[in-house]
């Protein structure tokens, strides 16, 4: 049955799979750094998306050497609205550590590459496979899910007993394909195109006569999942703290620590309200004292803007402010300046902190 679901699979794939700007070659023979790259890009993010910041990247960091010289602002900003910004910087961390330990060159074993920040099980298991042409499983969560359907796996996805079975079947079906590389990229482009999480395209599968959950009718209930929980929400401010005149002058800015919930990117100061806030404007207060050393007078509101990030929900309130007393000092923040609209756009942000850039921009432009 293996080396059946191998061969199906490896024909189908050789038919079908999608032209991407990483695959300039076949399984095996690829640039390690660029799966390395375009395995984390697509982590929790859609392949359409990858590709444009794919070609970005490649064309600034042609180089592992290229991207361990750049400065980690840089770095960030080409990252810009790709979200998960943890990956940028292990990214950029790690190709460091290969400089200057590995002559610039990822390794060729399961157990080093593990050591490395920001590099998993199933990113090391691609570089193996993909860029070394080695017998080793890449297990993501396309996978996964096709493995759950094709032998119909009743336990939780995510329970040892799952993921033990599944790392059998992977080896299993790896022994068997002529081509184990070609194999793992096969059963990812299955998982992205016909084996989706909801309404999967069985028709059109190659394995469906050898898919046990779709013999049996329950492939709409693989893989099982524990009870989604309900999102939290929470509500977070933000200051436009002007050093002169408002709209006519620049405002502050602080970098976020590199350890903590969008690190290393830019933003206006501000902080989740917790339940001990008074109202919106006494956590505005509170927290540019704790973080800047700053007592400030909150005025006038300039937008709201909502973003739902993995797991949680914000409601994200700005307001104009100005200082009473003191002066701003790196406290809470590892870096802070006064800056211009235009100045910033040169600056990493995250998604909601641009949204905000865009009002003012509008405000004051009016």
């Amino acid at each position: 049955m293996y080396h059946l679901i191998a061969d199906l699979l490896t024909a189908w794939h050789a038919r079908q799979q999608r032209a991407l700007p990483w695959r300039d070659a076949p399984p095996g023979a690829r640039d390690p750094y660029s799966v390395w790259v375009s395995e984390t890009m697509a982590q929790q993010t859609q392949l359409a998306v990858v590709v444009d910041y794919f070609n970005r990247w490649m064309a600034r960091f042609p180089r592992l050497e290229s991207l361990a010289e750049a400065d980690q602002q840089e770095v960030l900003k080409l990252w810009e609205g790709l979200g998960y910004y943890s990956r940028a910087r292990n990214l950029h961390k790690t190709a460091q550590i290969l400089v200057r330990e590995h002559a610039g060159e990822l390794p060729r074993t399961r157990r080093e590459l593990l050591r490395l920040p920001g590099i998993g099980e199933y990113t090391a298991g691609a570089i193996l496979s993909l860029a070394y042409g080695l017998p080793e499983p890449a297990i993501d969560g396309n996978v996964r899910r096709v493995f759950s359907r094709l032998w119909d796996i009743d336990d939780r996805i995510d329970s040892p007993a799952a993921q033990k079975r599944i790392a059998s079947l992977a080896s299993n079906l790896e022994a068997a394909a002529p081509q184990p590389a070609a194999l793992n990229e096969a059963l990812m482009e299955l998982g992205a195109l016909l084996c989706r999480p909801r309404n999967p395209l069985c028709r059109d599968c190659p394995l469906q006569s050898s898919c046990m959950a779709h013999t049996r009718g329950v492939q709409d209930s693989r893989p099982v999942r524990a009870p989604r929980k309900r999102t939290p929400h929470y509500d977070f401010t933000a200051a436009v703290i002007w050093q002169g005149a408002p709209d006519n002058s620049p405002f502050l800015i602080a970098r976020r620590p590199d350890d903590g919930l969008l690190g290393g990117l830019w933003s206006l100061p501000g902080a989740r309200c917790g339940p001990d806030d008074e109202n919106l404007h006494a956590c505005l207060r509170r927290s540019v004292c704790q973080k800047l050393g700053l007592a400030i007078a909150v005025t006038e509101p300039l937008t709201t803007v909502e973003h739902t990030f993995t797991h949680f929900h914000m409601t994200l309130h700005a307001f104009h402010a100005r200082i009473c007393r003191g002066a701003p000092r790196a406290v809470g923040y590892p870096d802070w300046r006064w800056t211009t609209l235009a100045e910033a756009e040169l600056l990493p942000f995250a998604v909601p902190d641009r949204k905000l850039a865009d009002a003012l921009r509008a405000r004051t432009q009016s």
